[in-house]
């Protein structure tokens, strides 16, 4: 029975190793997955989806009006889609997420997505939320702040200091986020090393 998976988690978790790994597993197995990715995401290079442990793949756009159901739906009628995938899920509109729904609900594909929950500022992207909401299964995928307690926290970093304030969508790798403990995060401590 397809499910929809939320699994999140905060900057460097590891959501983009695991889920290039997912797509891997599918293909090892005589089976095909998709992977998609929002095409605000051009860190490293347009369709191109890259871990910071260096796995990579070409894979899919998704564009920010794009109907995702219909996409997806024509593409199974190509060649049969055993997994979406979607990367940076933060970034989808309640309405993809909806799509996504149709996917899984109507079509029998299961739909894992991957992102963060909250943005540099403790608020909730408009697309996980709805990921929240809706999801059959939703896994944190944990790493650690410097002071080894579970991050949760996206602090973004601009010229060494933790910032609150801002746009909520600014692209960025080790050089802008730091993830923290919710303790640390409110405190702007980013530790002995920083």
């Amino acid at each position: 029975m397809a499910k929809l998976y939320f699994r999140y988690g905060a900057m460097g978790a590891s959501k983009t190793s695991n889920a290039l790994m997912v797509d891997y597993n599918y293909m090892e197995r005589g089976q095909h997955a998709v992977i998609f990715k929002p095409s605000i995401d051009t860190r490293d290079g347009v369709k191109i989806l890259r871990s910071r442990v260096g796995m990579q793949k070409e894979v899919q756009l998704i564009t920010q009006d794009e109907e995702l159901f219909s996409t997806i739906s024509g593409m199974n009628s190509e060649q049969k889609i055993d997994c979406v995938i979607i990367d940076e899920a933060q970034f989808l509109s309640g309405a993809q997420v909806m799509q996504l729904c149709d996917v899984v609900d109507r079509l029998g594909i299961p739909v894992i997505a991957y992102g963060l929950r909250a943005d540099f500022a403790g608020n909730l992207f408009p697309g996980s939320e709805r990921l929240l909401a809706m999801a059959d299964s939703i896994e944190e995928i944990k790493t650690v702040c410097w002071c080894s307690k579970k991050a949760i926290m996206n602090a973004r970093v601009i010229s060494g200091v933790v910032v609150k304030e801002g746009e909520q969508v600014m692209l960025g790798g080790n050089e802008s986020y730091v993830a923290l403990c919710r303790k640390h995060w409110a405190e702007g401590n980013l530790g002995p090393k920083r």
